[in-house]
């Protein structure tokens, strides 16, 4: 038997549920991978992350050939060309059985179901896998068989399920048989579309991956509570980009997570760095369960459709401030920079910095969601929109649309020195840090040394009653 492995956004030979299942069933393996430019546009993808994804994709490549698999590359404007050639490939290579594993957004699923009832009709079997998140969607329900839209009971019951769920890591296949007459083809597309980003944040490949996971749960793990909020340190994982690519799995995150908890057969205490860390990745499952019961999450509505009735307001110099860093804000501005220069940004400032659009300068969330998608190398739908629409007072588990964070105390809070915003705002390099927590100092300082650094885009309480009223109407 010969088989058509799909690779999409599970850019990995390791623990790849499709690539096993294959392996398992067929003497013979080709795997096939799409360019589509107009699909990555249309769903703003980041130039920084499509690079990332196909130099991933070239590391594959390595990996496949050493199992005798030839990676076949084509390149269409979207999706809507894909089931034919899948099934134009399968017919002329003789390969009697598709396997992929599953994306869950609106787009990549009715393309999924296209090919599936394509193969159908061609008698050529379709075996699609679970391998994006640790739980799949819709196994996780509430007693009245609901999904879950608040993320605490979620998360409780989720624990309860993961120990009836296969979280196996799967080992790289054993080689299949070689097929003579068939060479790789099509990588010189990928050239087309690799631009220059930030490598040395975001090394490529299942090692530089592997290796990652591991240094942050030997070295890092036991003061993972400690030092997440402090991005000045390198607390958190940094694996977010890996796992939205496919190069990590979810499972072979959380048994690195059960080793370094001691192997322990229970899951961690929800307070503890290692059960802190596991929150994480519980949310990204959550986020994910949310968009397929409530697909309109992913269509640009807000989970919550009365919040459609806020008066958002539009100023594009405020847009665009916000969006170069230049907001008078040091710890908003600092933050923005590092998305703009790694393609990655500290968990507690994209909170702080989402909140600053939608509260502070009261405008519409789709816009910061839009721009962080086109600006990040972890962008995912589900995550990206979930941690926008909460910040924003507009989603499931959302703050209180009475909770608006003041950018100042957060610098002061956790980033008391202003390590990170002298970082990321060298203009900034000699204010002393106390001013860099004070707007009044702040100015005074910038005032007496010259500076052009701006001054505040509006005033911290009169921008926090100003949205209050907003949401209360």
């Amino acid at each position: 038997m010969r088989a058509m492995v799909w690779f999409r956004r599970d850019l990995r030979v390791a623990d790849n549920r499709a690539l096993s299942a294959a392996a398992h069933d067929a003497d013979q393996l080709v795997a096939v991978y799409f360019v589509t430019p107009a699909q990555w546009k249309s769903h703003n993808d980041a130039p920084a992350k499509i690079s990332f994804w196909l130099k991933n994709v070239q590391c594959l490549k390595i990996e496949l050939q050493r199992l005798n698999i030839p990676l076949l590359i084509f390149e269409v404007a979207d999706f809507s060309l894909v089931p034919s050639i899948i099934e134009e490939k399968c017919r002329q290579l003789n390969c009697t059985g598709l396997y992929f594993n599953q994306e869950y957004e609106v787009n990549e699923a009715a393309r999924d179901g296209s090919v599936i009832a394509l193969l159908k009709n061609a008698e050529i079997t379709c075996k699609t896998f679970h391998d994006r998140i640790l739980i799949e969607p819709g196994a996780v329900l509430t007693g009245q068989g609901k999904p879950y839209t608040v993320f605490t009971p979620f998360r409780n019951n989720w624990a309860k399920k993961i120990v009836e769920t296969d979280t196996s890591v799967l080992p790289v296949p054993k080689p299949a048989e070689k097929i003579s007459d068939l060479e790789c083809c099509g990588h010189e597309i990928l050239n087309d579309y690799i631009e220059p980003f930030s490598e040395d944040f975001w090394p490529v490949g299942e090692k530089a991956a592997q290796k990652r996971l591991a240094e942050f749960c030997g070295q890092k793990l036991a003061a993972y509570s400690q030092t997440r909020d402090l991005p000045a340190l390198d607390g958190t994982s940094r694996l977010s980009g890996y796992l939205t690519a496919g190069v990590l799995s979810p499972r072979q995150c959380f048994s690195a997570l059960n080793q370094a908890n001691n192997a322990s057969d229970k899951l961690p205490d929800f307070t503890s760095s290692a059960g802190v860390w596991l929150n994480e990745l519980i949310w990204r499952d959550f986020y994910h369960h949310v968009m397929v019961a409530f697909p309109r999450v992913g269509k640009g509505y807000p989970f919550q459709l009365a919040t459609e009735r806020i008066s958002w307001l539009y100023d594009k110099k405020h847009l665009l401030a916000w969006q170069n860093g230049l907001t008078g804000y040091p710890i908003v501005d600092a933050a923005m920079r590092q998305l703009k220069q790694t393609g990655w940004m500290h968990n507690r400032l994209r909170m702080v910095a989402a909140m600053f659009l939608s509260k502070h300068l009261l405008h519409d969330w789709r816009f910061g969601e839009r721009w962080f998608m086109q600006n990040l190398v972890d962008g995912e739908l589900a995550s990206n929109n979930g941690g926008w629409q909460w910040s924003a007072s507009t989603g499931t588990d959302a703050a209180p649309y009475f909770r608006v964070f003041n950018p100042f105390s957060q610098s002061k809070k956790f980033d008391k020195d202003g390590v990170f915003i002298r970082q990321y705002c060298p203009e900034l390099e000699n204010i002393p840090a106390k001013a860099l927590h004070d707007p009044m100092l702040l100015q005074a300082e910038v005032k007496k040394r010259g500076l052009g650094y701006p001054a505040p885009l509006v005033e911290h309480a009169f921008a926090r009653n100003r949205a209050i009223e907003a949401f209360r109407k």
